[in-house]
């Protein structure tokens, strides 16, 4: 669970190796992410599926009609690969938690990725652009003022992260930081796999370390590019600094963002993080 662009992608293929992959001798590996580990909320933006869209090549195609042929995709698409997943499941979901089932850490482990603010928004500003179902064609500038208002989906972004922060407490919650996993990618992992209760060996643990790097996944990423995406992305803005795996560092906002829209962000984030303990101000400065 997180807010976008703040790790979900790196997340998912961590924990979907960890459970499912760790001896890199599970054939679904090769499956998009999106069918091992489907978004719930994701079927309410394609919801209307035109003929073109089933057409071979595409997602709707490719991963969905032939490997469910008796199912609807007006049933919901995703919410019927969720279904059929294999258990253990790993559910992505970009919802807060007040739009989750109030039972949800009774039931399931939740893992919620926080990023610095301002890399949050370069990293949204390009997906919006790179896919068609948000085809957002306006300025770097634009797209900040909507974000530090909260016109973004799934916003608004502190309520997002406020929420999941004050539960952190509970053992069903795992709260992590890009910023961490970053500078220390086998510590962070570590913590996911002892937060899991998995039995994996120091071995296991460093190839998984290497197989989840940046530039290992969007290797894999760029081999499959034109893999039953078609229908999905932007391909004039595809190789556009960078396309989906862009660069995955932190502090790239410094090159990308004017002063005036650093300090909007920096005071729009000092004003949401008053009521906030010293931790939470430390991780997200």
């Amino acid at each position: 669970m997180t807010y976008p662009k703040s790790g979900t992608t790196w997340t998912q293929e961590i924990v979907w190796t960890m459970m499912h992959n760790p001896n890199f001798n599970n054939p679904k590996a090769t499956l998009p992410l999106r069918k091992r580990s489907p978004q719930m909320q994701l079927d309410f933006l394609i919801n209307s599926c035109p003929e073109n869209k089933a057409a071979p090549g595409t997602f709707l195609h490719d991963r969905f009609l032939q490997d469910h042929p008796n199912c609807n995709p007006k049933d919901g698409i995703f919410l019927q690969l969720l279904e059929s997943a294999e258990d253990p499941r790993i559910i992505k979901t970009h919802l807060p938690f007040s739009l989750l089932s109030p039972s949800l850490l009774e039931t399931c482990k939740v893992i919620y990725m926080a990023r610095d603010p301002r890399d949050v928004v370069v990293s949204y500003y390009h997906f919006s652009k790179l896919f068609n179902v948000i085809d957002f064609v306006g300025s770097t500038s634009d797209f900040v003022d909507h974000f530090v208002n909260d016109t973004l989906m799934p916003s608004p972004f502190w309520t997002h992260l406020k929420e999941a922060w004050n539960k952190r407490s509970h053992p069903n919650i795992h709260y992590c930081f890009y910023e961490d996993r970053k500078a220390n990618p086998k510590e962070e992992i570590i913590r996911i796999k002892n937060f899991l209760d998995l039995n994996l060996t120091e071995s296991q643990i460093n190839d998984i370390v290497h197989y989840t790097s940046f530039q290992e996944m969007s290797k894999r990423e760029n081999n499959k590019v034109k893999e039953s995406d078609s229908d999905v992305k932007n391909h004039k803005n595809l190789y556009k600094d960078g396309g989906f795996f862009r660069k995955g560092v932190t502090g790239d906002y410094k090159n990308k963002l004017s002063e005036e829209d650093i300090q909007k962000i920096n005071e729009w984030t000092k004003e949401n993080t008053r009521d906030m303990d010293d931790e939470f101000k430390y991780k997200i400065k």
